[in-house]
Protein backbone atom coordinates (compact mmCIF):
# COMPACT_ATOMS: atom_id res chain seq x y z
CA UNK A 1 0.00 0.00 0.00
CA UNK A 2 1.30 3.53 -0.77
CA UNK A 3 1.08 5.22 2.68
CA UNK A 4 2.24 8.51 0.77
CA UNK A 5 -1.01 8.67 -1.66
CA UNK A 6 -2.22 12.19 -1.07
CA UNK A 7 -6.37 11.84 -1.14
CA UNK A 8 -9.41 13.49 -0.53
CA UNK A 9 -13.00 12.93 0.11
CA UNK A 10 -16.09 14.73 0.47
CA UNK A 11 -19.60 15.01 1.81
CA UNK A 12 -23.06 16.41 1.13
CA UNK A 13 -23.84 18.17 4.76
CA UNK A 14 -27.25 18.03 5.36
CA UNK A 15 -26.73 19.19 9.02
CA UNK A 16 -23.97 22.12 8.01
CA UNK A 17 -24.98 24.76 11.32
CA UNK A 18 -24.23 28.54 11.55
CA UNK A 19 -24.09 28.62 15.48
CA UNK A 20 -23.08 32.30 15.93
CA UNK A 21 -21.60 34.86 14.28
CA UNK A 22 -18.63 33.44 11.96
CA UNK A 23 -18.94 30.30 13.34
CA UNK A 24 -19.44 27.34 11.35
CA UNK A 25 -20.04 23.65 12.46
CA UNK A 26 -20.44 20.43 10.57
CA UNK A 27 -19.04 16.59 9.53
CA UNK A 28 -15.53 16.61 7.51
CA UNK A 29 -16.02 12.66 7.11
CA UNK A 30 -18.79 9.99 8.25
CA UNK A 31 -18.30 6.22 9.37
CA UNK A 32 -19.81 3.50 7.97
CA UNK A 33 -21.06 5.05 4.86
CA UNK A 34 -20.64 3.35 2.05
CA UNK A 35 -19.47 5.11 -1.81
CA UNK A 36 -18.46 4.31 -4.85
CA UNK A 37 -15.37 5.90 -5.84
CA UNK A 38 -14.69 6.80 -9.18
CA UNK A 39 -16.81 3.67 -10.30
CA UNK A 40 -13.54 1.69 -9.47
CA UNK A 41 -14.54 0.37 -5.58
CA UNK A 42 -16.36 0.55 -2.69
CA UNK A 43 -15.27 2.81 0.56
CA UNK A 44 -15.98 2.48 3.86
CA UNK A 45 -14.78 4.87 6.92
CA UNK A 46 -14.19 2.21 10.07
CA UNK A 47 -15.34 3.53 13.41
CA UNK A 48 -12.33 4.20 15.45
CA UNK A 49 -10.37 5.38 11.78
CA UNK A 50 -9.23 8.56 13.74
CA UNK A 51 -8.61 7.02 16.87
CA UNK A 52 -4.68 7.71 16.36
CA UNK A 53 -4.71 9.91 13.78
CA UNK A 54 -2.37 13.14 13.50
CA UNK A 55 -4.77 15.88 13.69
CA UNK A 56 -2.27 18.54 15.25
CA UNK A 57 -2.15 20.64 12.54
CA UNK A 58 -5.80 21.01 9.79
CA UNK A 59 -6.35 23.89 7.99
CA UNK A 60 -9.80 25.16 6.44
CA UNK A 61 -10.15 26.09 2.91
CA UNK A 62 -12.67 26.04 0.52
CA UNK A 63 -13.13 23.74 -2.65
CA UNK A 64 -9.23 22.61 -1.34
CA UNK A 65 -7.66 25.85 -2.64
CA UNK A 66 -4.40 26.10 -0.53
CA UNK A 67 -2.84 29.33 -2.66
CA UNK A 68 -5.32 30.84 -0.49
CA UNK A 69 -5.01 32.05 2.73
CA UNK A 70 -7.38 29.16 5.34
CA UNK A 71 -10.17 30.38 6.97
CA UNK A 72 -9.58 28.78 10.46
CA UNK A 73 -6.53 26.33 11.84
CA UNK A 74 -6.81 23.76 14.34
CA UNK A 75 -3.21 23.43 16.14
CA UNK A 76 -1.95 23.14 19.30
CA UNK A 77 -2.07 26.93 20.81
CA UNK A 78 -4.36 30.19 19.28
CA UNK A 79 -6.47 27.32 17.05
CA UNK A 80 -9.68 29.04 15.73
CA UNK A 81 -11.24 25.85 14.57
CA UNK A 82 -11.91 22.28 16.67
CA UNK A 83 -11.90 19.12 15.57
CA UNK A 84 -13.85 16.21 17.80
CA UNK A 85 -14.21 12.58 16.81
CA UNK A 86 -18.10 11.31 17.63
CA UNK A 87 -20.10 8.25 17.23
CA UNK A 88 -20.84 10.02 13.48
CA UNK A 89 -17.39 11.15 12.45
CA UNK A 90 -14.60 13.75 11.95
CA UNK A 91 -16.72 17.00 13.16
CA UNK A 92 -15.34 20.89 12.86
CA UNK A 93 -16.04 23.65 14.48
CA UNK A 94 -14.58 27.22 12.86
CA UNK A 95 -14.80 30.07 13.83
CA UNK A 96 -14.30 32.71 10.98
CA UNK A 97 -13.09 36.33 10.90
CA UNK A 98 -16.06 37.65 9.04
CA UNK A 99 -15.42 41.20 10.02
CA UNK A 100 -12.28 41.24 9.08
CA UNK A 101 -12.07 38.97 5.87
CA UNK A 102 -14.56 39.21 2.89
CA UNK A 103 -14.22 36.26 1.64
CA UNK A 104 -14.64 34.41 5.49
CA UNK A 105 -17.62 36.65 5.42
CA UNK A 106 -18.70 35.15 1.65
CA UNK A 107 -18.13 32.10 2.87
CA UNK A 108 -20.39 31.52 5.71
CA UNK A 109 -23.60 33.72 4.50
CA UNK A 110 -23.07 30.88 1.51
CA UNK A 111 -23.04 28.06 4.20
CA UNK A 112 -26.11 29.67 6.22
CA UNK A 113 -27.66 30.27 2.25
CA UNK A 114 -26.74 26.64 1.60
CA UNK A 115 -25.13 27.65 -1.71
CA UNK A 116 -22.57 25.50 -0.09
CA UNK A 117 -23.65 22.24 1.03
CA UNK A 118 -20.52 20.06 1.55
CA UNK A 119 -17.24 19.45 3.36
CA UNK A 120 -13.73 17.47 2.52
CA UNK A 121 -10.79 16.32 3.84
CA UNK A 122 -7.61 15.59 2.38
CA UNK A 123 -6.09 12.55 4.01
CA UNK A 124 -3.04 9.43 4.35
CA UNK A 125 -4.02 6.33 5.10
CA UNK A 126 -2.22 4.32 7.66
CA UNK A 127 -4.02 0.81 7.50
CA UNK A 128 -6.62 -0.49 5.18
CA UNK A 129 -8.66 -3.55 4.11
CA UNK A 130 -9.87 -4.84 0.45
CA UNK A 131 -12.58 -7.02 0.62
CA UNK A 132 -13.60 -9.08 -3.01
CA UNK A 133 -10.44 -7.91 -4.92
CA UNK A 134 -11.16 -10.39 -7.74
CA UNK A 135 -14.73 -8.83 -8.23
CA UNK A 136 -15.60 -6.03 -10.50
CA UNK A 137 -15.88 -3.21 -7.66
CA UNK A 138 -14.32 -4.91 -4.70
CA UNK A 139 -14.34 -2.81 -1.29
CA UNK A 140 -12.14 -0.94 0.87
CA UNK A 141 -12.59 -0.30 4.19
CA UNK A 142 -10.01 2.16 5.69
CA UNK A 143 -9.50 1.16 9.20
CA UNK A 144 -6.63 3.77 10.40
CA UNK A 145 -5.84 7.39 9.38
CA UNK A 146 -2.08 8.39 9.65
CA UNK A 147 -2.68 12.27 8.98
CA UNK A 148 -5.68 14.61 8.09
CA UNK A 149 -4.18 17.81 7.08
CA UNK A 150 -6.74 19.87 5.56
CA UNK A 151 -10.67 20.47 5.30
CA UNK A 152 -12.65 22.13 3.02
CA UNK A 153 -15.97 23.52 2.38
CA UNK A 154 -17.00 22.85 -0.86
CA UNK A 155 -19.57 23.95 -3.64
CA UNK A 156 -19.87 20.32 -5.35
CA UNK A 157 -19.34 17.97 -2.85
CA UNK A 158 -18.65 14.99 -4.88
CA UNK A 159 -19.08 12.58 -2.35
CA UNK A 160 -23.09 12.55 -1.42
CA UNK A 161 -23.15 9.39 0.56
CA UNK A 162 -23.18 7.47 -2.59
CA UNK A 163 -20.45 7.94 -5.64
CA UNK A 164 -17.35 10.57 -6.56
CA UNK A 165 -18.32 12.00 -9.64
CA UNK A 166 -16.05 11.64 -12.66
CA UNK A 167 -15.81 15.00 -12.67
CA UNK A 168 -13.50 15.17 -10.13
CA UNK A 169 -10.97 14.09 -12.38
CA UNK A 170 -8.00 13.90 -9.83
CA UNK A 171 -9.87 11.86 -7.36
CA UNK A 172 -11.11 9.39 -9.91
CA UNK A 173 -7.09 8.79 -11.24
CA UNK A 174 -6.08 8.27 -7.56
CA UNK A 175 -8.82 5.76 -6.86
CA UNK A 176 -7.91 3.67 -10.29
CA UNK A 177 -3.79 3.95 -9.08
CA UNK A 178 -5.02 2.32 -5.50
CA UNK A 179 -7.18 -0.36 -6.95
CA UNK A 180 -4.39 -1.33 -8.90
CA UNK A 181 -1.82 -1.39 -6.56
CA UNK A 182 -4.31 -3.57 -4.47
CA UNK A 183 -4.77 -5.72 -7.14
CA UNK A 184 -0.87 -6.09 -7.78
CA UNK A 185 -0.62 -7.24 -4.15
CA UNK A 186 -3.03 -9.74 -3.96
CA UNK A 187 -1.28 -11.15 -7.38
CA UNK A 188 2.04 -11.09 -5.88
CA UNK A 189 0.41 -12.64 -2.54
CA UNK A 190 -1.10 -15.36 -5.21
CA UNK A 191 2.23 -16.13 -6.08
CA UNK A 192 4.28 -16.55 -3.25
CA UNK A 193 2.00 -18.56 -1.95
CA UNK A 194 1.95 -21.14 -4.96
CA UNK A 195 5.64 -21.09 -4.48
CA UNK A 196 5.14 -21.51 -1.42
CA UNK A 197 3.04 -25.13 -1.88
CA UNK A 198 5.58 -26.22 -4.79
CA UNK A 199 7.91 -26.32 -2.37
CA UNK A 200 6.38 -28.56 0.33
CA UNK A 201 5.58 -30.55 -2.73
CA UNK A 202 9.24 -31.16 -4.06
CA UNK A 203 10.36 -31.58 -0.23
CA UNK A 204 7.64 -34.63 0.60
CA UNK A 205 8.16 -35.48 -2.85
CA UNK A 206 12.32 -35.70 -1.64
CA UNK A 207 11.92 -37.60 1.19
Amino acid sequence: MNNNLYITRSFEANDFQTTEEGRIKGYAAVFNQTTLIGGYFREVIERGAFDACDLSDVFLHVNHDTRQIPLARCRSKDSTMTITIDDKGLCIDALLDIENNSEAKAVYNSVKRGDLDGMSFAFFIEEQKWENLSSKIPTRKILKFKRVNEVSIVSRPAYKGTSVSTERSEEVANAKEELLEARKELDNSKLELEKLKLKIKYSKERY
